[in-house]
């Protein structure tokens, strides 16, 4: 394939209106900005099967004010590998910007003939895409998001009060938008539904939890999906390595009821031992968070209905 390197990245979302504010501070903590939109385009390079809300990326090649413009752009254009063009629908047009069906597939032909390899409509290995945004028409190679954490919600230990697989994967993605060397912790995980869906993006966790009646179910969990790593039996307050971001869904049920004074101690040990926490909570934990010599950088409320969660990130 010809050796260009993309100019940016584009992402389509798509998230129910109760998601709108989780899916938001991820795209925050991704890109370093949100949008309301359905589409965004930014520098900064995600798989989209990260993300529960990116439906799929396009690696920006050609950019151009019309069809012809972009077509002169991609004559010539040289792959090794059999290849398919797609037109990818702009989420965010009304139907009267809408492209029909029939220019959709003449455009895509019309593309797909000025680029030198072979066509497969079949069983392709690279897609192309064409999509319309903001008036402007853009080329580029096309991916796909894979619903990863839809598989995971069939784990074979369940627990009521835990996170959706769904609300737990954005959660790991605000903690730790970018794995690379980073060390995380869990230390009240639960069956594990945070652990499954960090390591299923390859991000270095580990697990720890205070009830002993719960870690073979999480450590099930997590074995069956073939992922491996450490959770330990023991209290936040006796955890002695230092991470890089902890990741903390605050016991809530009436197995788990807890004092201020211990939510007070939980987040005091956290900042022992975390430069960064991100905390999931029912009730305000505002006071807490400070006492405890963290300060608030960013937040949301993530909603089910009429119950509501609060999503909290702290330094």
């Amino acid at each position: 394939m010809n050796s260009i390197e993309p100019m940016n990245y584009l992402y389509t979302y798509s998230c129910h209106e109760d998601e709108r504010d989780l899916c938001n501070m991820e795209m925050r903590s991704f890109f370093g900005s949100d949008t309301n939109e359905s589409v965004k385009i930014s520098k900064v390079k995600i798989d989209p099967s990260r993300s529960p809300f990116m439906k799929e990326r396009l690696d920006i090649i050609y950019r151009g004010r019309t069809v012809e413009e972009l077509a002169k752009q991609v004559d010539g254009f040289k792959i090794d590998e059999s290849f398919k063009v797609i037109f990818v629908k702009n989420p965010s047009h009304p139907n009267k910007e809408a492209v029909r069906f029939e220019m959709r597939k003449e455009i895509e032909r019309k593309i797909g003939l000025l680029i030198k390899g072979e066509v497969d409509l079949i069983h392709p290995t690279v897609l192309f895409g064409i999509m319309k945004v903001d008036g402007e028409w853009i080329f580029g190679r096309y991916y796909k998001s894979e619903a990863m954490w839809l598989q995971h919600q069939n784990k074979p230990h369940q627990y009521s009060t835990a996170l959706s697989t769904r609300v737990a994967r954005a959660v790991v993605n605000i903690a730790v938008p970018s794995s690379t060397g980073i060390k995380a912790i869990d230390p009240c995980c639960g069956v594990g539904t945070v652990l499954v869906e960090a390591l299923s993006m390859g991000i270095h966790i580990v697990g720890r939890d205070i009830n002993p009646l719960v870690l073979p179910g999480t450590r099930e969990n997590i074995a069956y999906f073939g992922f491996h790593t450490e959770v330990t039996l023991g209290d936040i307050k006796d955890v002695t390595e230092s991470y890089d971001v902890a990741i903390i869904d605050m016991p809530y049920n009436l197995c788990s009821v807890i004092t201020s004074e211990e939510k007070l101690e939980m987040i005091q040990s956290a900042r022992t031992f975390s430069k960064k926490v991100v905390i999931v909570t029912i009730e305000p934990m505002d006071l807490t968070i400070t006492e405890a010599g963290f300060e608030i950088v960013d937040r949301c409320v993530a909603k089910k209905g009429t119950f509501s969660r609060e999503v909290i990130v702290c330094q």
